[in-house]
């Protein structure tokens, strides 16, 4: 059994701060025609919100990358269940993920794709819980740190469930 208890990013901040990192990310890229990668299921609804406010010539691009299965933790188990369409060798490439726990996945697929060529690569993940860290990494862009609390809503599920909500809200999960 699980319910939502607090509203922790409503959808006004959620709104705001996806404009200032799309802003962020048109400045940094400014002349280039980068590879946005969204890692699904998680990061679309954040990715489609985010490359409307890029007015730059980007290449869209998908993935999927899990580390979880149905829990509420990494197993530190990294598998890509959907590889990039296409050859990223020589691309400025932004990856953009729904949430960074302990960083293993995110650490292992910048390595991945450093190892594939890319020219750049860039993380852009709208929530951190850096206190989850098991590994050293750091996203590029972040939306917002939270505190480790499990978290749904805007993309994050739990089970499937919850990837509808228009806000971050924390779940409790009881027996």
């Amino acid at each position: 059994m699980e319910r939502i208890s607090d509203v922790l990013i409503d959808e006004e901040r959620i709104a705001k701060r996806v404009e200032e990192l799309g802003r962020q990310i048109e400045q940094d890229y400014a002349g280039k025609a980068p590879v946005v990668v969204a890692i699904l299921k998680g990061s679309i609804i954040f990715y489609g919100d985010l490359v409307r406010k890029i007015d730059l010539p980007i290449k869209f691009d998908t993935m999927a990358v899990s580390s979880y299965g149905s829990g509420t933790s990494s197993s530190g188990n990294v598998k890509i269940k959907k590889d990039l369409t296409n050859d990223i060798c020589g691309e400025d490439v932004l990856i953009i993920e729904d949430i960074i726990d302990s960083g293993n996945t995110m650490k292992a697929l910048t390595s991945l794709l450093a190892h594939r060529g890319a020219k750049s690569i860039n993380v852009c993940a709208f929530l951190d819980k850096p206190s989850r860290r098991t590994v050293d990494f750091e996203a590029d862009y972040v939306g917002y740190k939270i505190p480790n609390e499990f978290v749904v809503g805007y993309g994050l599920d739990y089970d499937e469930k919850y990837r509808n909500l228009p806000y971050i809200a924390i779940l409790e999960l009881t027996d």
